[in-house]
């Protein structure tokens, strides 16, 4: 019996998984000496971006689950990076903000996740890339938009 499957050589969905690895490892290596992990950083990062996430929301963006979300924001708070307030506003969300050691933390590893990237994106030129981000964000509202995979191929 001849199995039809995929042709690792070929398949896109492979070396995109592979493509991640890579950028995990080489990111893990880089933020492991500043105390980090990937959750961390991500957590950190969009916190800067958005302050007052919730820890759905937050759990939501860095890919990961709200229960891991809240034990990584008790130790971001004991650590001082987060400050939450004891109530929340509204029900029982408890919006993050990042401290000035939080600030702090976030140059450093943003300044070592950059590095990663200049690496990865080292033997594209401009367009390359601006292709290269098209072509991916493409790929994700192709899957979102059809989670069940019902499309004709």
């Amino acid at each position: 019996m001849r199995h039809e499957g995929i042709d690792l050589e070929t398949s896109l969905g492979y070396l995109l998984k592979e493509a991640s690895s890579a950028l995990r490892t080489a990111m893990e290596a880089v933020l492991r000496p500043l105390g980090m992990t990937i959750t961390h950083y991500s957590c950190l990062e969009l916190l800067a971006q958005r302050p007052g996430l919730s820890s759905s929301e937050l759990a939501r963006g860095t890919f990961v689950t709200r229960q891991s979300m809240n034990v990584l924001l008790q130790a971001l708070e004991r650590d001082g990076s987060v400050t939450r307030p004891v109530e929340g506003r509204v029900g029982r969300v408890l919006p993050a903000q990042l401290t000035d050691r939080g600030w702090q933390s976030l140059a450093e590893a943003s300044a070592a996740v950059r590095s990663v990237e200049v690496r990865m994106l080292g033997g594209m030129t401009q367009e390359q890339q601006v292709v290269a981000r098209a072509m991916l964000t493409d790929m994700i509202r192709s899957l979102r938009d059809d989670p069940g995979g019902t499309a004709p191929a």
